[in-house]
């Protein structure tokens, strides 16, 4: 508002539209001014930032979720070996080789 006022709008004009008084608008205009409303300024601008962040992040979280179902899909319907332990990491146990049986 206290830039509506001095791009030219009235105190009248203003104070009608938005159901307020002159004088807080005179108020507001003065803190302008002397750059009290700066920090209010940047600390909003500071939360769009943090929110557009919290946007993005929040579609990364959905799309790991979505490939972690996957991913657990297709390891339910692969096929298992029958006989020892398995690990993610090293696979299936080797069998013995001919070599190993002599």
């Amino acid at each position: 508002m206290a830039q509506e006022y001095i791009a030219g709008e009235t105190l009248h004009a203003l104070a009608k539209r938005h159901d307020i008084s002159r004088q807080l608008i005179r108020i507001w205009v003065q803190r302008y001014e002397t750059g009290a409303f700066d920090d209010d300024a940047h600390a909003a601008d500071l939360i769009q930032e943090y929110e557009a962040r919290i946007v993005a992040l929040e579609r990364l979280v959905g799309r790991q979720a979505l490939e972690i179902e996957f991913l657990k899909g297709a390891l339910k319907d692969a096929p298992r070996p029958r006989s020892g332990p398995t690990s993610v990491i090293t696979g299936p146990p080797a069998s013995p080789s001919p070599k190993d049986a002599g």
